[in-house]
């Protein structure tokens, strides 16, 4: 979905298990300031199909750069979750096509885990039960404030996991996905970066020092947002909108 306006492009990229409505704030803020905005679902998720074999970064950094192209113009990427990652190997990849990153909640390399973990997450996930899995985990990374409508959100993404293709595409994502070509490449991205993180972010043991070790490696800036979990685009909307306007109207081209 693209909201047009002229010169200024951001393109958005939500995180597995979410629509692109997630940033059913953050979109409207920007075009209100004169950005075009374009946000896209991940594979097997939303509105996209459910025809793939590969899931991951590699593959969702694949379809972010080639919507870009297909649009005609760099773009700052605003990439949650595992999009971040993607957003990662994009910017070290076709740097020309990328003003800058705006990371929120950011995998860029895998946190710490053991094969008892992985195993138990891996059940968890399986295409059966996937759906009513995920509603009932789904509200803990809404740790903090939670969207005004975070149930009929909820029921929406639920919704589309019921859909038998849709929740093997999901389980498929949880199954394939690795964040370490996004950390291979860390070092090869030259586009300005904001990393944006919920101090309540339950996917991390402790969110400001991953925060900072993202922005760090990147030469980046971070902003914590306060009583915020791993959506802080929904969850503190007028935070984050503050914060990537803020960043967005430093670059040279956005």
């Amino acid at each position: 979905m693209t909201s047009r306006a002229p010169d200024r492009f951001s393109c958005s990229c939500p995180a597995w298990a979410s629509l692109r409505s997630s940033y059913r704030f953050l979109a409207p803020a920007l075009v209100a300031a004169g950005y075009t905005v374009a946000t896209t679902d991940l594979r097997g998720h939303g509105d996209s199909d459910t025809s793939f074999s590969a899931y991951g970064d590699i593959e969702t950094a694949s379809d972010i750069q080639a919507l870009i192209t297909h649009l005609g113009r760099p773009a700052v990427i605003v990439g949650n979750s595992l999009a971040a990652g993607a957003a990662v190997i994009v910017a070290a990849e076709h740097p020309a096509q990328v003003d800058g990153l705006v990371l929120v909640g950011p995998f860029v390399r895998n946190p710490p885990t053991n094969v008892f973990t992985r195993g138990l997450f891996r059940v968890m996930m399986a295409p059966l039960w996937i759906a009513p899995m995920w509603k009932s985990y789904m509200p803990t990374l809404y740790a903090g404030r939670k969207p005004d409508d975070f149930e009929e959100y909820r029921t929406a993404v639920i919704a589309s996991l019921k859909r038998k293709s849709y929740g093997k595409a999901f389980s498929l994502t949880t199954q394939q996905t690795t964040h370490d070509p996004a950390e291979a490449k860390l070092g090869a991205v030259t586009a300005p970066t904001l990393v944006i993180m919920g101090d309540k972010d339950p996917d991390f043991k402790d969110p400001a020092a991953e925060a900072r070790f993202v922005a760090d490696a990147l030469h980046g800036s971070v902003v914590m947002v306060a009583d915020a979990g791993h959506y802080p685009q929904a969850q503190q909307p007028d935070v984050t909108v503050a914060a990537v306007l803020g960043f967005v109207k430093t670059l040279a081209r956005a």
